[in-house]
């Protein structure tokens, strides 16, 4: 469908659309209901994932921003119904906080065949006014599908998962993933980082969709970080400044 996205089904009606050629493996996740769809993150902004929405659904998309990571907006530019959690609307209007120079350098860091109509000097970070703030319980209703807004700061400010609960879907963002989870950067905390793990762990949860890497993960993952973020709490490491930490599936890096 794309020389640069992959498109997997979770069901009939949500699909994965994933930049697996780049090191960062980013996913979004488009979400078909009755009325509208929904699109979680929009990816590196190298391909137009909007030609690829657009052959998934022709209803009204509204973009959801997990948080305002250069590697989550990139596709932003392509649409207009763009919701952002309240305490980052800044970072998408303002001004981004890391600069293009890093951003490049990010996108770069290792070997990737780019498509080649992909322009590296013509690159940008997405800037613009989101059409409407989230807040922490705000209900997403796709006509029979209905999405919780579940802040869970630490990575970012502003981060947020999204909850479906009559399915069981837990839209992670980058707060669980099979890689190194990040709470290193000035933007970061790493003890809202483990409360939000602790937050977002009391949930039924049926499947756990990550932002980035390997897709099919197990739910477990989640108590597994858990427990990782809580021992290091415990042995007084969890400080910005202390490093890298390994475990069996995960690092956390602070």
């Amino acid at each position: 469908m794309n020389d640069w996205f992959t498109i997997e089904k979770i069901d009939d009606d949500t699909y994965a659309i994933s930049e697996y050629k780049h090191w960062e493996e980013t996913h979004c996740y488009l979400l078909n209901g009755t009325k509208n769809s929904l699109l979680i993150d929009t990816g590196l902004g190298v391909g137009n994932i909007k030609k690829v929405v657009d052959k998934l659904t022709d209803l009204p998309v509204k973009v959801i921003t997990t948080h305002v990571h250069w590697d989550h907006i990139g596709g932003h530019k392509y649409f207009n119904d763009i919701g952002v959690f309240e305490a980052e609307k800044d970072w998408l209007k303002i001004k981004f906080p890391i600069p293009l120079s890093s951003v490049k350098m990010n996108l770069l860091k290792e070997p990737c065949e780019f498509p080649e109509y992909f322009d590296m000097e013509e690159y940008r970070i997405f800037q613009g006014e989101a059409a409407f703030l989230l807040h922490e319980n705000d209900i997403i209703n796709l006509g029979d599908r209905n999405v919780r807004v579940i802040h869970t700061p630490g990575h970012s400010p502003g981060h947020i998962c999204l909850y479906e609960e009559s399915r069981g879907y837990l839209f992670t963002g980058d707060l669980i993933y099979e890689g190194t989870l990040d709470a290193f950067y000035p933007s970061t905390n790493p003890y809202e980082f483990m409360n939000s793990v602790k937050k977002i762990k009391e949930l039924a949860i049926k499947r756990a969709l990550p932002a980035h890497h390997k897709l099919n993960i197990s739910t477990d993952l989640i108590l597994e970080i858990d427990k990782g973020f809580t021992e290091l709490y415990e042995a007084g490491k969890l400080n910005q400044g202390n490093g890298m930490f390994f475990f069996e599936n995960f690092n956390i890096h602070i």
